[in-house]
């Protein structure tokens, strides 16, 4: 990141302003990710400078169909405008193009698959389940939708890291899914006996 300080903090004060203070798909998820991607790309040899702005502005598109394709034309803009070299820009829109899990690209260069394992860890463990279920209150997805969810996709995403800091970490929050969904099904199955 030497030499591209003052471009970061600058990224980081526009994404500030430009997500919403939500731990779900805002700046809190937008925080976790980050930082989450900076201890994946420890003794790894990434682009610091990439990862860190593609951490930034991974999820700038949400709420569009394909989020990750606008995200990745969105960062391009704002890293052009904001004076980014073209090396570090091309790295960024690949990683932020390949991040997503719906969006059924492979992530190619050590930047995307860092920044796709971090994604994913966000939408697992408590931190997860915290997400699913907030996210699933917003759009009336209930209780059975959330298992639905987790069991479509978040139960999934442990066999997708691809990074070897990342299947450890995913591996407990991966545990945690699983024992958390059993005990809702168990709580739920034990109510439905009584009618």
């Amino acid at each position: 990141m030497r030499g591209f300080g003052d471009k970061l903090r600058k990224l980081e004060k526009l994404c500030r302003e430009l997500y919403l203070e939500d731990d779900v798909h805002g700046w809190g998820h937008v925080e976790r990710v980050r930082k989450l991607s900076r201890i994946l790309a420890r003794n790894l040899e990434v682009d610091l400078t990439a990862l860190e702005a593609a951490a930034l502005l991974h999820d700038i598109g949400r709420g569009s169909e394909n989020h990750a394709e606008v995200s990745a034309r969105k960062a391009e803009e704002i890293l052009r405008e904001l004076g980014f070299p073209r090396k570090i820009i091309e790295k960024v829109v690949e990683a932020v193009r390949s991040h997503s899990f719906s969006g059924g690209r492979t992530p190619g260069s050590l930047e995307a698959k860092v920044l796709s394992d971090a994604d994913k860890l966000d939408a697992m463990g408590a931190i997860g389940v915290f997400r699913a279920a907030a996210y699933g209150d917003r759009i009336d997805r209930g209780i059975d939708g959330l298992i639905k969810h987790a069991e479509e996709k978040l139960l999934k995403l442990r066999d997708l890291m691809c990074t070897k800091t990342g299947r450890r970490l995913a591996e407990r929050r991966h545990r945690f899914l699983k024992e958390y969904l059993e005990e809702l099904k168990r709580e739920l199955r034990e109510v439905e006996k009584e009618f």
